[in-house]
């Protein structure tokens, strides 16, 4: 299968559960789901999954049943010590959990005002939603390791009591989270909780889907039942066709990624510009640059599609020192090309040419040929360069 597409719709809003829901009716195996999370170390909590519907729309709702003695409150410090020595739990799957929750931990103290290390998680540090969030991680990696988008979510509206009392509906904390993501403010009740606030931030890009092939769709229950519309989370999982180029925001159709590099040697950048055209980059370059405190560096750029995107972004955050890498959507005007050849005194030279329609707008002698007829012949490139364009241009 090529790359795999995880396209989200949060019909009626979206929770944690609901996540989890809709995997597991997309077919998601739920032993391999429940092995995972036993290594978190939580006990008294049983997982049960039923089928039921919301305006006659039907699909998977599952519910977190505690049992035993009251769950402690925990701070971030703890939840992601849980997360960290989890041994059923992949590498990957760590990392987003730990991601998600470092999201709503951020947003969380900027509403409180309070340091983040001082925060006890309520609602969100009770075993359900640690189970729901690092559910969640593990769903993707049991679909394959998807790239993951969604359409923007309704935030609804009303008052709503929780445990730091009577907050608006949206929760300042789901607010915060959604700062810079696309959202539509529509509907009554909590639509869109903290935790599927931030798993939409963490896991998706809220944006448009890519053209792909769907070849399950799947419906995660919520608990709700809205007058208006059907409480369900609508995933739809499916293919990118090798050679389809994935839109972004306003209609991109490629990527930018991008890394800013002061401890990397030459022969690495020059390495690692080659591996990013071997591995299907449409471009890569290198940019000098003056990084912090003065010192000279250099920006590493590659120019993705949307099927090697992912494959690209991790040659950078393996091959490169680099912490991170920036990523945005660009739109490109891409010239029709086609060869044609003339021949120079000493051999064949191929012209590349860009058309838009039969109008020819750039004519250039290919490189490498030019480089061969020089070195055979022991005539200065530029020579060879000359007499070839002006072969072409007299044609």
């Amino acid at each position: 299968m090529g790359t795999r597409i995880l396209y989200l719709e949060p019909v009626g809003g979206i929770a944690g559960d609901m996540f989890l829901a809709a995997g597991l009716d997309l077919g998601v195996d739920e032993g391999a789901l429940l092995h995972a999370l036993s290594g978190l170390g939580l006990h008294g909590w049983q997982l049960q999954r039923r089928w039921e519907a919301r305006h006659h729309i039907g699909g998977t709702h599952v519910d977190i049943q505690l049992h035993g003695p009251q769950q402690p409150e925990r701070h971030l410090s703890d939840i992601q010590q849980l997360i960290w020595n989890c041994p059923t739990l992949s590498e990957r799957a760590k990392g987003r959990a730990l991601a998600v929750f470092a999201e709503i931990g951020r947003a969380e103290s900027k509403v409180h005002g309070i340091p983040l290390q001082d925060i006890h998680f309520h609602e969100v540090g009770a075993v359900d939603s640690i189970l729901d969030i690092c559910g969640a991680a593990v769903v993707l990696d049991l679909l394959g390791d998807p790239e993951v988008y969604a359409a923007p979510p309704p935030l609804g509206s009303g008052i709503a009591q929780m445990a730091h009392g009577h907050v608006p509906i949206p929760p300042p904390a789901t607010v915060e989270i959604l700062t810079g993501v696309p959202v539509r403010h529509e509907g009554v009740g909590e639509l869109t909780t903290p935790t599927g606030a931030a798993l939409l931030k963490v896991l998706a890009r809220v944006a448009p889907p890519p053209v792909f092939t769907p070849h399950k769709v799947g419906y995660g229950v919520g608990t709700k039942d809205w007058p208006d519309r059907a409480n369900v989370l609508r995933a739809t999982l499916g293919e990118l066709s090798a050679g389809v180029n994935v839109p972004g925001p306003g209609g991109a159709d490629a990527f930018e990624l991008s890394a800013n590099l002061d401890d990397c040697s030459p022969q690495l950048l020059g390495y690692v510009v080659e591996r990013a055209l071997e591995l299907g980059a449409l471009d890569a370059w290198v940019v000098p640059a003056t990084m912090k405190k003065g010192r000279p560096g250099h920006v590493l750029h590659v120019l993705a599609d949307g099927a090697h995107r992912e494959e690209l972004r991790r040659l950078l955050l393996s091959e490169t020192p680099t912490l991170g890498v920036r990523e945005s959507a660009v739109t490109r005007t891409v010239l029709q090309r086609r060869h044609d050849e003339v021949e120079t005194p000493w051999g064949r030279v191929r012209i590349k040419l860009g058309l838009e329609g039969e109008r020819v707008l750039n004519a250039q002698p290919e490189y490498e040929d030019v480089r061969a007829l020089a070195r055979s012949a022991n005539v200065p490139l530029k020579v060879v360069h000359a007499v070839a364009m002006a072969a072409w241009m007299k044609r």
